[in-house]
């Protein structure tokens, strides 16, 4: 049966203005939430499943670094912020990339991602100067799925088996690598992966509906380590801290996710995901973050609402605060750089982080 959302899921939370009017809204629903799942905050409808994708790459990548692979391979901060990473395909990710499948004895060839066109502009046009095709290295997630095949080779070696036949097939649902992925995200959330809806993610690799109420304890759980086994406790204040000390490889240039960790370190590890999800664990205050726009708006609402979130959540200094201020409203120029208008947080959004 198809679950829809209920009516108190629709609450505009982001308001794009022109013209002194508001041209278009945005409607969501979030969840704060501490590490015993006891909810601080929520607006809408939190316990309708939705498909965090790309935003639990940091729960996904606990076992690369519970397992010992991450310390058996010598993996860098570098290479552990692209194993969370949804980045831009340049040319330093894909390097980075490369070299974590060298490490494991393995190449490109192993990646099951897909190829596409580098999401950073400038990367793009520079492998189309070249006259090259874009491969799985390219992909947005191949940091992700360097770390699955990371956490395959050793796997294998613990079986006497052969990497290269062992770590084939690894997105699917009942492979060896995916099974201990989807273990890891059961435990951080507390949901029964059995009974939650299961959809294929754009990389090719399982998705769970999972409510945002859950979502939101996972990454407290990132935060604090508490209710997490002690390896994934100590391998998510790891990952926290490799991408907090090379945040570009968590995102790339401009990317929101980049800018805020760039300014704020270990305070805030903020991750988007496609169709409008956006998560975030916040060590300091114990709490996890997460957000759904309904109509799956990305960069423009889930980004307003996550700084509209950090502005409360966050002990922040006045520049820390101006500079969130700033990702909170951000202009809209047209293309001759003339100001047109503005995103913003809706009077109700703005009510309920008050209150």
């Amino acid at each position: 049966m198809t679950h829809c959302p209920t009516a108190s899921a629709h609450l505009d939370l982001v308001h794009v203005l022109r013209g002194g009017i508001v041209e278009s809204f945005h409607r969501g629903a979030f969840a704060v939430v501490d590490a015993q799942a006891r909810v601080r905050h929520a607006v809408g409808d939190i316990d309708r499943p939705v498909f965090p994708r790309s935003a639990v790459k940091v729960l996904q990548a606990l076992p690369l670094v519970a397992s010992g692979a991450a310390d058996a391979l010598g993996l860098t901060d570098a290479e552990l912020a692209l194993a969370c990473a949804s980045h831009t395909g340049e040319p330093r990710h894909v390097e980075a990339a490369l070299s974590m499948l060298a490490k494991a004895g393995l190449d490109e060839g192993a990646l099951e991602c897909g190829a596409h066109w580098p999401g950073g502009e400038a990367a793009a046009r520079a492998l189309a100067r070249e006259d090259q095709q874009p491969g799985a290295r390219h992909n947005n997630c191949s940091g992700k799925h360097a770390g699955f095949v990371c956490l395959g080779c050793l796997m294998a070696g613990a079986q006497g088996a052969d990497p290269r036949d062992f770590v084939r097939g690894y997105i699917r649902p009942d492979h060896p690598v995916m099974c201990e992925v989807a273990a890891a995200l059961a435990a951080a959330t507390g949901v029964d992966l059995v009974r939650a809806p299961m959809g294929t993610d754009g990389c090719s690799i399982p998705t769970w509906g999972l409510p945002l109420r859950a979502l939101a304890t996972g990454f407290a759980r990132v935060a604090t380590g508490e209710d997490l086994a002690p390896a994934h406790a100590a391998a998510a204040r790891r990952l926290r801290a490799a991408v907090a000390a090379q945040p570009w490889f968590a995102g790339g240039t401009g990317r929101f996710d980049t800018r805020v960790m760039e300014r704020l370190g270990e305070r805030v590890f903020c991750k988007v995901g496609a169709e409008g999800v956006y998560c975030a664990a916040l060590p300091e205050a114990g709490l996890g973050v997460a957000l759904k726009m309904d109509d799956g708006n990305n960069a423009r609402a889930a980004e307003v609402v996550m700084a509209t979130l950090l502005l409360t959540l966050v002990d922040l200094s006045p520049s820390d605060a101006a500079f969130m201020h700033a990702l909170a409203a951000p202009p809209l120029l047209n293309w001759n750089g003339v100001l047109v208008g503005e995103l913003h947080a809706s009077d109700a959004l703005q009510a309920a982080v008050a209150r």
